[in-house]
């Protein structure tokens, strides 16, 4: 019955979670890496007007500007499980960030534990509950622990995914993005429910949480399986729906890839808005492996927004000219945000044109934005991403003038020979539209 429906939680919480008693149990993850730094409560951390706990992770080798993720437990669930079941901690370990769990404490038909994502004081900014209590938290670490205000991040499962989409849409001023894990949109849980809505209705909830903010909004990772017999699969088109809407951006992915098998991958805009559907997965996320996919979107792998520069000057290094067009690889209007898109475009001096090769085989534009391939199939979306010494950024630059990707064996492929063109991976087959000059 839940499957055929997308007024699944529309019909009250305890139809939507009542599974997720056992969520918890069924993480199949390994504890974070033995460290000598421990999670500690914080008893005062500021205002609280949720009344909940704060528990705090900061690593041993922790950055001297840290940035801050946010991680929220499900329904019946505790800070301290969800730090010992999935693998925040010991990413945090790896790349010098700080972990706040907060300890969710309110009850809804019969669940405890659970983050208030219903009430009027949750759903709007300045009306306190939990939300403003997990802000104070954060002000907590930025003022004790020099922690970065422009990298703080939520992530959760279920109640925490719930509560990571409405931390986004009341304080979109102090979250730059979102993981959630098996959630549904903003606003499901409110007086508007979660019946089936418009994107623009569901936008306008998120816009409606903070009236007259004009300020950049949080991107969101999306995840969810398509066997969740608690919150239906439905839901994760639902948050494509809300958060595409907010963006200003299609409901149309740009791009559609498997990362690992099983997953299926869609990126919407030039990276503002991803889905992950995970086939066959219950109320059971984020497994093994997933955590590192949202960190990566962060760019709490060291590539944050803090370090990213934006492209005011040309780097050393030279156009990519396609034999075929006579057109060179650009990124689209300049920008930097991960996931964007590279093209054909008409040669000009610009830095979105600039691409440098180093000795770990990347082609790197801006200094710090690698070209990515975002598959290894033929038709792979080739985008900039980041730069973090994955095979996918790794390219052979051959004397026959194809460029080859070393995780897939596939040649940089021009889809057309226009102006907006698009680059793709294809079998190398000698064609013009995949030789390459540098200039």
């Amino acid at each position: 019955m839940r499957r055929h429906t997308r007024n699944l939680v529309g019909v009250g919480a305890a139809s939507v979670v009542t599974a997720a008693v056992t969520a918890l149990a069924m993480f199949a993850v390994p504890a974070p890496q033995a460290s000598a730094a421990t999670l500690t409560q914080v008893a005062d951390f500021g205002s609280n007007p949720g009344n909940i706990q704060m528990y705090l992770y900061v690593p041993d080798n922790v950055s001297a500007r840290p940035g801050i993720l946010v991680a929220m437990h499900g329904c019946n669930g505790t800070a301290r499980a969800f730090y010992q079941g999935t693998e925040f901690a010991s990413l945090a370990d790896r790349y010098g960030f700080i972990v706040i769990y907060p300890q969710g404490n309110k009850s809804t038909n019969g669940l405890s534990n659970c983050f208030d994502v219903w009430s009027d004081a949750a759903l709007r900014r300045g009306g306190g509950g939990d939300p403003a209590s997990i802000v104070s938290m954060v002000s907590y670490v930025q003022q004790r622990h020099n922690g970065d205000p422009q990298r703080v991040f939520a992530t959760g499962f279920s109640s925490g995914a719930m509560e990571t989409n409405n931390l986004l849409a009341v304080y979109p001023d102090v979250f730059k993005a979102g993981a959630p894990f098996a959630g549904v949109p903003y606003g499901c849980f409110g007086p508007a429910g979660c019946g089936d809505k418009t994107p623009q209705q569901w936008g306008d909830l998120v816009r409606n949480a903070y009236p007259g903010y004009t300020g950049p909004r949080p991107r969101v990772t999306a995840w969810h399986g398509t066997a969740d017999d608690v919150l239906n699969y439905s839901m994760l088109q639902e948050e494509v729906d809300q958060w595409t809407n907010v963006w200003g951006i299609s409901q149309s992915p740009i791009s559609t890839s498997s990362p690992q098998s099983g997953w299926t991958k869609r990126v919407f805009g030039s990276g503002q808005v991803e889905a992950y559907t995970i086939s066959g997965a219950g109320h059971d996320l984020p497994r093994p492996g997933m955590a590192a996919y949202a960190i990566r979107f962060f760019g709490l792998d060291g590539s944050g927004p803090s370090t990213t520069p934006t492209p005011t000057t040309t780097p050393t290094g030279g156009q990519i000219r396609g034999v075929a067009s006579g057109r060179c690889v650009d990124v689209p209007n300049s920008s930097t945000t991960d996931g964007t898109r590279v093209q054909l475009w008409d040669c000009h001096s610009g830095g979105n044109q600039q691409w440098a090769t180093t000795s770990a085989q990347e082609l790197r534009v801006y200094g710090n934005k690698c070209l990515d391939a975002a598959g290894t199939g033929n038709g792979a979306a080739v985008q900039i991403y980041s730069c973090w010494g994955g095979n996918n950024q790794k390219w052979r630059i051959n004397s026959d003038g194809t460029i080859v990707g070393v995780q897939s064996g596939l040649c940089l492929d021009a889809a057309g020979s226009g102006n907006g063109a698009q680059l793709q991976l294809y079998s190398c087959w000698g064609g013009s539209n995949q030789r390459w000059n540098r200039t």
